[in-house]
């Protein structure tokens, strides 16, 4: 069965069911309440087990003239039904050891008993119960659809815990809620069907197995019932309730429910007249009952009620999710036929965010003039006039095609195209999941085998759906087809709060250009190492985003200023003491990890930015700093903050070379030399971070990778997954 087959059946059961789902949702909520407010009241006996039913009705008969029944709930209150000195029949809650009044049996608030009824049958008696059952049984069905999704989605049951993907809000807690609160929803559908069944006759009859015991002229008559055996050896835990005889009549018996039988006692003798032992379904019924109102247990009760709500919050979230994913691949405009077009598009998109991509290019296309045919990987066919082949693709599950790319590569081996065809393969993913871009990897390998189809650029992976890293391929992908694209910019999705920050120093020019600026917000502010400025000049809507080094309570940027760089220049005309406002950014993925004690720090150029603070900040870890520029003159401006007197507490080696310096080198250099370093530092479970220049970074990782491939049983993207190595490079 297919993903699209299980996705539609999930989507399909939750829309039919939502009304009743919402109702059952409600109720439940209200309903799981009541036994945290029954339990609250603080009647519960916790020791039922060390007190005898002998005891209780000894201490029972004597404060009270008549007693009609005693009766232990599954909350742990013991309850009797008596009659007081005042000819009143009342029902109280009684300490079982000395039958102490603690407090009356209140009636049941109408909000609880409307509840119930709403919740068990909607107030349509028979035909509400059916609903109510067949609602319960989709409700199974959904949650297990959902499950089936959720682990295609993490990649397979073995990471079904693994790391959720950077989603928007619905998406993500849509995931996390669904993992940790699967079972107990699967148990409230469960127990909803089979209670609904029960009431239907539809489960095996529960017939009791009887056992009389004939009664012996010869047993012994016992004046006190607290000299009964049978009372004696009953412990109250094992009682579930005790019906009173009317009179002193030996024919009228005690009518006695324990938790695996019932039997009748003779006042007189003791003798166990009747025994009815309860059949497995009677276990049965009572367990789902308990599991479905949680009565009696209040940490249950609470998993219930959260629970509820959960499903609630999960029709919300879905429908956001469905909505979303038709939107974006709804966005596709008109478009002319395939066989008139030169330019043809394919998505493998499984969410629709690989689809608002491809539209994007489509009307980059389009606007440039260009006819453009858009379609899924599933479509592809024969193309009468094309020249280009952009594939966009994401990768589902262990490396997995998207749903409406799955039968790409059996089509692809169909189809013989007319013409000669440029191609250039992008994929999308995250770096947070070992199979990253996967499917990607495997199209791309699939045009390269083929004769009529020649690669314009190698294959291009982007991480997150980074907008930036989308931009870098329409430049390079420009300059290979002469086509010039302009992509429209996605919304941006927050508005930053910006604080006021005072300069507090702001160093002249060093050599390269660069200069540092210090700034301390002048309100209290959250921030951390590796986070981001967002600076707006001159009241710009367009942020300029510079990396964070904190130093106290003070937020340090180094900048290189630009002759045509508003940002930069921006900063650098501020004067000290001056205030303005800026935004900070969370970075979580470049932070320095709290538990490491290793770390190599690489950085070139203003990339030292962040490491600046992270040096700084953690003394009880041993770091290795490596950092290139182009003479010692560019080196300077750090001193002050790297001087040793400074970091005197912490075990730190800083490297640096030199690109314009008599011998030449650059970091890629000062990596191959601290290699036993950087080999050690993995070992250890330590961090690599990178910052500086995207040519810099693909510079070192091509070390790395030569390093770990000789020297070490892990790759780059093991690095990656497990958090060993961050990267923040522009």
């Amino acid at each position: 069965m297919t993903i699209s087959i299980w996705r539609y059946s999930h989507l399909a059961l939750a829309v039919v069911s939502s009304l009743f789902l919402i109702v059952a949702s409600v109720t439940g909520i209200i309903l799981a309440v009541e036994p945290i407010t029954h339990q609250s009241k603080g009647f519960a006996v916790q020791n039922l087990e060390e007190v005898s039913l002998a005891t209780t009705m000894e201490a029972i008969k004597e404060n009270y003239d008549e007693v009609f029944s005693l009766e232990i709930e599954p909350s742990g209150f013991v309850k009797a039904s008596v009659l007081t000195e005042d000819f009143e029949t009342r029902d109280i809650y009684i300490n079982p050891s000395t039958a102490q009044n603690l407090g009356e049996v209140s009636k049941r608030p109408e909000i609880y008993s409307f509840a119930t009824n709403l919740h068990r049958s909607l107030f349509l008696k028979s035909i509400g119960r059916f609903f109510v059952g067949l609602v319960s049984f989709l409700l199974f069905i959904i949650a297990s659809t959902g499950i089936f999704l959720l682990a295609k989605r993490q990649g397979g049951l073995k990471k079904f815990f693994s790391k959720v993907q950077k989603e928007y809000f619905e998406m993500r807690y849509h995931v996390i809620l669904s993992r940790i609160l699967f079972i107990p929803i699967l148990i409230i559908a469960l127990t909803g069907v089979y209670l609904s069944a029960e009431k239907f006759d539809l489960l095996p009859e529960a017939t009791p197995k009887t056992q009389n015991t004939p009664i012996s002229k010869e047993s012994q008559t016992f004046e006190n019932l607290s000299e009964i055996p049978f009372f004696k050896e009953t412990m109250l835990s094992k009682v579930r309730k005790v019906d009173f005889p009317f009179s002193e009549a030996p024919e009228d018996y005690f009518h006695i429910a324990l938790q695996d039988k019932e039997v009748q006692l003779n006042q007189q003798t003791g003798t166990i007249v009747r025994s009815n032992s309860y059949p497995f379904i009677v276990f049965a019924s009572r367990l789902s009952m308990t599991l479905h109102t949680g009565e009696g247990n209040v940490v249950w009760s609470i998993i219930l009620l959260i629970a509820s709500a959960s499903i609630l919050f999960f029709m919300y979230s879905g429908f956001v999710m469905t909505l979303k994913r038709r939107k974006k691949v709804s966005a596709t405009p008109k478009m002319p036929h395939k066989d008139e077009c030169e330019f043809i598009i394919l998505v493998g998109s499984e969410t629709g965010t690989t689809f608002a991509f491809a539209t994007r290019l489509y009307n980059a296309l389009t606007l440039a003039k260009k006819q453009v045919y858009l379609s899924e990987l599933n479509n592809y066919t024969t193309y009468a006039k094309a020249k280009h082949l952009i594939v966009l693709t994401a990768t589902y599950g262990e490396g997995e095609a998207p749903t409406n790319a799955r039968k790409f590569e059996t089509i692809l081996q169909t189809i013989q195209q007319p013409n000669k065809i440029s191609y250039a393969v992008i994929g999308f993913g995250s770096l947070e999941y070992p199979d990253y871009c996967q499917f990607a990897i495997n199209v791309d390998i699939l045009l390269q085998e083929k004769t009529n189809f020649q690669g314009v650029l190698p294959l291009y992976k982007i991480n997150n759906a980074n907008f930036t890293d989308f931009k870098k391929w329409v430049v390079k992908w420009t300059e290979k087809t002469n086509v010039p694209l302009k992509i429209e910019p996605p919304k941006q999705k927050k508005t930053l709060h910006k604080i006021p920050l005072k300069v507090i120093q702001r160093t002249a020019l060093n050599s390269d250009n660069t200069f540092l600026l210090r700034l301390k917000p002048k309100r209290k502010t959250t921030f951390t190492s590796g986070d981001l400025l967002a600076v707006f000049p001159n009241n710009s809507d367009i942020a300029r985003q510079y990396s964070i080094a904190r130093i106290g309570d003070e937020i340090v940027l180094s900048i290189k200023k630009h002759a045509f760089g508003r940002g930069s220049s921006y900063l650098y005309n501020l004067k000290e003491g001056a205030v303005f406002k800026a935004a900070i950014e969370t970075n979580p993925t470049f932070h320095f990890p709290k538990k490491t004690k290793n770390a190599v720090l690489i950085s070139n150029g203003t990339g030292i930015a962040p490491f600046l603070g992270m040096v700084n900040e953690n003394s009880n870890a041993t770091i290795n700093l490596l950092w290139g520029g182009r003479s010692i003159n560019s080196a300077q401006i750090y001193d002050a903050i790297l001087d040793a007197e400074n970091l005197k507490t912490h075990d730190i080696t800083i490297l640096k070379c030199f690109s314009r310096e008599k011998n030449k080198q650059y970091v890629q250099d000062l990596v191959i030399q601290q290699s036993d370093a950087i080999l050690k530092t993995i070992a250890n479970g330590g961090v690599l971070m990178l910052c500086g220049s995207l040519a810099m970074q693909h510079g070192v990782l091509d070390v790395l990778e030569q390093l770990l491939k000789e020297k070490s049983n892990k790759t780059l993207d093991v690095l990656i997954h497990n958090g060993q190595l961050k990267m923040d490079c522009y």
